[in-house]
């Protein structure tokens, strides 16, 4: 099932999986208003296009011990697309970094870090992040608390 545009029943699906992605298949068809066969067969036609990437449990980073979110802004000595490429490389192997974000402007790239604590954070940043080949510069930024948090797209609500 190819589709060049999504419908309304695809925007719904998407909106509701987007919100709650442990609902049933069932409940999932009775919110859109189809049966469970074709929706089934909807879901994983969107899967299948790409337009849902996967499926997420939503965990409590202050429960588990992870009390510290931190932004860095980090220069580039280079910006050619090999070394571009190979900072980008290199975060993917960085755990603590959670979000990698290439920017225009002054700043190359935009890191969301969550680390235990301080001590933990000013271990990587020394150890890891700052000595790491091609980083001119590392500005950070602590957060004091999160205001919002909602992951995924804003989808229009569809009736």
């Amino acid at each position: 099932m190819v589709r060049v545009k999504l419908d309304a029943v695809d925007r719904k699906i998407l909106s509701c999986l987007q919100n709650e992605g442990r609902i049933t298949n069932v409940e999932l068809a009775d919110r859109v208003g189809i049966t469970a066969p074709p929706c089934l067969r909807r879901v994983r036609a969107l899967e299948e296009e790409g337009y849902i990437k996967g499926y997420h449990a939503n965990l409590n980073q202050d429960a588990l011990g992870y009390g510290l979110t931190v932004f860095a802004m980090v220069g580039l000595h280079s910006q050619a697309e090999a070394d571009l490429q190979a900072f980008e490389e290199l975060v993917q192997g960085l755990p603590m970094v959670r979000e990698c974000f290439m920017l225009n402007g002054e700043i190359d790239f935009v890191l969301k870090i969550v680390a235990q604590d301080l001590a933990a954070f000013q271990q990587f940043l020394t150890s890891e992040l700052t000595p790491a080949e091609n980083v001119a510069s590392v500005k950070t930024s602590l957060t004091i608390r999160t205001s919002k948090h909602q992951p995924g797209v804003p989808l229009p609500e569809v009736k």
